[in-house]
């Protein structure tokens, strides 16, 4: 068994950064479903602005609002306005084709996956 890419959220951007919250990540409900993400599920944050990266659980966000919100102790390493990557992952027998979305500035979905596509540099 091996953990798997399951769900992808891609380019998204932090819209409020709350450091007085217990902690976790709020999501906009829609992008969780668009991807598979649950209540309370493990996910790993990568910033493309920073670098940092950190596991947290998944909160829901009102529907629409195209919220992602970083709180508590995460809101030091990942703050308002980082572009960043949101992953879930599966325990698996075998590689599983993940849901990925890409999102544009204004956290909306402008292209979804079902595979990791690679460029290559010569």
């Amino acid at each position: 068994m091996r953990f798997f890419l399951r769900s992808k959220i891609h380019n998204a951007v932090v819209t409020e950064a709350n450091l007085s919250y217990v902690g976790s990540i709020t999501i906009d409900k829609e992008l969780m479903e668009n991807v598979g993400l649950d209540i309370g599920e493990k996910v790993l944050v990568v910033s493309n602005t920073s670098g940092s990266r950190l596991e947290t659980y998944v909160i829901e966000g009102a529907p629409g609002s195209k919220v992602i919100c970083m709180n508590g102790a995460a809101a030091h390493l990942i703050k308002k306005g980082e572009q960043i990557i949101i992953m879930g992952f599966e325990l698996a027998k075998a590689p599983i084709s993940p849901k990925i979305i890409i999102l544009n500035s204004k956290n909306e979905i402008v292209d979804t996956k079902t595979k990791e596509e690679h460029s290559t540099h010569s």
